[in-house]
């Protein structure tokens, strides 16, 4: 096995646990790769939204062990709430060594504030119209599965894969409006409190970007998703980074696990 990168901060977000268009294969191919000091898990790692005791297969479990396990190991974990684990939300401010549950991470890097959260609160969509949301959320779902399938075909015939979404958000004129919108108003406020950098997930657009506000100035990131982008954002040398993990193919095996001891939750635990 190749020596694992160490890395100041990693941050993921989307995963989405327990939904078809979940990449817990490659997620775990890459948690097994890296050895950050800080793991910023930025909101909707399981999906409660859709959640469903039929579908939660061994891969996305695993996914919760490799996280586990590097908690076990020292890396120090916050997890930080999303729009789709909003459940989780009543045990913000919980704390158990090196393992954090909590809305919002301020932290101070090589001199400058960042602020760490997931970006549901600023969808308008979200505050206002959650039913809606709620219903896209699981338009999305059933359209990867119909990706899903076509680039199953596409790979056997040696074409190349397409993502039906990212063209769908490309080509809808309001789909590209609101991602500006969102990282724009994110950016003023994150000036407002006099944040340096700003890190964000929720609207599965993976980027880094300096925005400028008047005459001050952010550096806007946002760490993607495990659903398409299979990205995550990095921090080393003092420097913030995009991190691109290839697809895997369907055929190739999952890594074998460490243990078979069965994972449970104490019910007490919170």
């Amino acid at each position: 096995m190749s020596e694992k990168r160490r890395l100041d901060i990693a941050v993921i977000s989307d995963v989405h646990l327990g939904i078809y268009g979940c990449h817990a294969k490659e997620l775990i191919q890459y948690l097994d790769s890296i050895d950050p000091r800080i793991l910023v898990l930025n909101g909707d790692i399981i999906d409660i939204w859709q959640f469903s005791k039929r579908y939660f297969p061994k891969a996305h479990t695993k996914v919760i062990r490799r996280i586990l396990k590097m908690i076990g190991k020292g890396t120090q974990v916050v997890y930080l709430t999303g729009n789709h684990d909003e459940a989780m939300r009543k045990y913000s401010g919980f704390e158990l060594s090196n393992f954090k549950i909590d809305d919002k991470l301020l932290l101070e890097v090589d001199g400058k504030r960042h602020w760490f959260f997931h970006g549901d609160v600023y969808d308008i969509t979200m505050k206002n119209s959650k039913w809606l949301a709620k219903l896209g959320g699981k338009g999305y779902d059933l359209l990867i599965i119909l990706n899903r399938l076509v680039n199953n075909t596409l790979e056997r015939f040696g074409k190349e894969k397409m993502s039906f979404s990212k063209k769908v958000k490309q080509g809808v004129k309001q789909a590209v409006k609101f991602i500006s919108d969102f990282e724009q108003t994110v950016a003023e406020i994150a000036v407002d409190k006099g944040i340096d950098v700003v890190c964000c997930g929720h609207i599965h657009q993976p980027l880094i970007k300096e925005m400028h506000i008047g005459d001050k100035t952010v550096l806007y990131l946002n760490s993607g998703d495990w659903v398409e982008s299979l990205t995550s954002l990095e921090y080393v040398n003092q420097e913030w980074t995009l991190y691109h993990h290839p697809v895997t193919s369907s055929k190739q095996a999952l890594p074998e696990e460490d243990d078979d001891l069965p994972l449970v939750f104490p019910t007490n635990a919170f």
